[in-house]
């Protein structure tokens, strides 16, 4: 009797050691732990490489002028190596996106592979290390989809949309640290079609993605920790004034970026190769030139200028709009790099000085500047609110965050309906067809040859 119970049990359990089930887990599971191992050393580079400049553009004298020339050689040296790395160029999550829309292996390639996953790491380093206001984690959700398409491959795996949506919310969750805002991340900006069935793939990706990144650097909050909070009638006019002018800004510059690129596609398309770095060097010149306007605050990520502020360090008043044009001048100038850290360091700065005019402490403005600035530039608020908490610790703002995250989307709605990520996955989801059409159109002359 017990026999004929436990026999159906028994029989199912027998499945789960089977190869057929096991050989694509661990690729997956491998998968995963080097999606994390890959973040923590990209990030490891990026930080040396940009403190490798910052040293050489130390100091008084000719020194100071170094960026003159090595900013725009540096455009120009990344624009032309990534001809070797087709994809690489850019963000990255828009590549992403435009892969899920995809159906055909053939058709992804271009886009997620681990050429792309070398090129991207290498171009956006050199990118940092020449002084261009570029971010990583753009780049490692790219890198992260990557990684998991290749398993999909190895381990035979069917499900490669799911797959790419994993390895997306890893590279958030190990880039930032931030493994509640990967899986809010997946939800809201990479799969506005989400499927409850990926729910497995994205979480067990997250967790082992964040502990071989744990493993390595530890556990930390990306921009420190503060208590700032919200105590008086003042400090929710700020939550107000923040959420409403980080919209605008916000909204402002996805639509410059939008119809820049645009325009550009066009631009280059007669001798694609020299206009590409004619434009690369015109972007590079014009950031050194605000950098050193600046001071250097607007060459690179903008971390440091960032955190500054959440510590309660007032910024320049007119930091923000600088670092705004230099994040402009860098995206589409079309070298490959994120736009999440410095869209922080903009809001950031924008925060700061809506402060400065209201009176109000700079760490709780800063910190809904963002909200405000990084909800507009994306269009996402949950995953804004939930990635600002996991990168402060500050438990004392929730719902102002929410807040100002939901009138930062809300205005920047209002002032443009395309959210700049998938605005610009289209793009790249038109450019797969276009191939794929002249494919098939030489396939057809080649056949109706005698």
């Amino acid at each position: 009797m017990a026999r004929t119970r436990w026999h159906p049990v028994w029989r199912r359990s027998r499945t789960l050691w089977t190869r057929s089930v096991w050989q694509p887990r661990l690729v997956f599971w491998t998968g995963a732990l080097a999606i994390g191992l890959i973040s923590v050393l990209f990030a490891r580079l990026a930080d040396e490489t940009q403190l490798l400049f910052r040293e050489l553009t130390a100091g008084a004298g000719w020194w100071a002028g170094i960026p003159v020339i090595l900013t725009p050689a540096g455009f120009i040296a990344v624009t032309y190596l990534a001809g070797f790395f087709p994809g690489s160029p850019g963000s990255g999550i828009p590549q992403a996106i435009a892969a899920r829309h995809l159906r055909e292996p053939e058709e992804r390639r271009p886009m997620l592979s681990l050429r792309v996953v070398v090129g991207k790491v290498l171009l956006t380093v050199i990118g940092l290390g020449c002084g261009a206001s570029i971010g990583r984690e753009g780049p490692t959700v790219q890198i992260g989809a990557s990684v998991m398409l290749e398993v999909a491959r190895w381990g035979n795996m069917a499900r490669a949309r799911g797959l790419i949506l994993a390895g997306s919310a890893a590279g958030i969750a190990a880039a930032f640290n931030t493994p509640l805002a990967g899986i809010v991340f997946a939800i809201e900006e990479m799969g506005k079609t989400y499927e409850a069935r990926t729910n497995g793939l994205v979480l067990t990706a997250v967790i082992l993605a964040g502990l071989a990144a744990l493993a390595l650097v530890g556990n930390y909050t990306y921009f420190g920790e503060t208590d700032a909070a919200v105590s008086g009638p003042l400090d929710w006019l700020l939550v107000v004034a923040c959420g409403i002018a980080g919209g605008a800004f916000g909204a402002g510059f996805s639509i410059a970026v939008l119809r820049a690129t645009r325009r550009l596609r066009r631009f280059v398309q007669p001798a694609p190769l020299r206009r590409k770095l004619v434009v690369a060097a015109i972007c590079g010149l014009a950031v050194a030139l605000i950098g050193l306007m600046s001071h250097g605050d607007t060459f690179g990520t903008g971390y440091q200028q960032a955190r500054g502020a959440i510590e309660g360090e007032a910024l320049p008043p007119f930091l923000f709009f600088e670092k705004f044009l230099a994040t402009l001048l860098s995206t589409i100038s079309g070298i490959p790099g994120g736009l999440f850290a410095p869209s922080l360091s903009v809001g950031a700065g924008l925060g700061s000085s809506i402060g400065l005019l209201l009176g109000s402490g700079t760490s709780l403005a800063a910190l809904l500047g963002m909200a405000g600035y990084f909800s507009g530039v994306v269009q996402a608020p949950m995953t804004t609110f939930v990635i600002l908490l996991e990168m402060t610790g500050s438990h004392n703002t929730v719902i102002p965050l929410m807040i100002a995250s939901m009138l930062g989307y809300g205005t920047a709605r209002i002032i443009s309906n395309e959210p700049l990520y998938h605005a610009l996955s289209r793009l790249f989801i038109a450019d797969a067809l276009r191939r794929k059409r002249v494919e098939e159109a030489l396939k057809r002359a080649s056949s109706d040859e005698p």
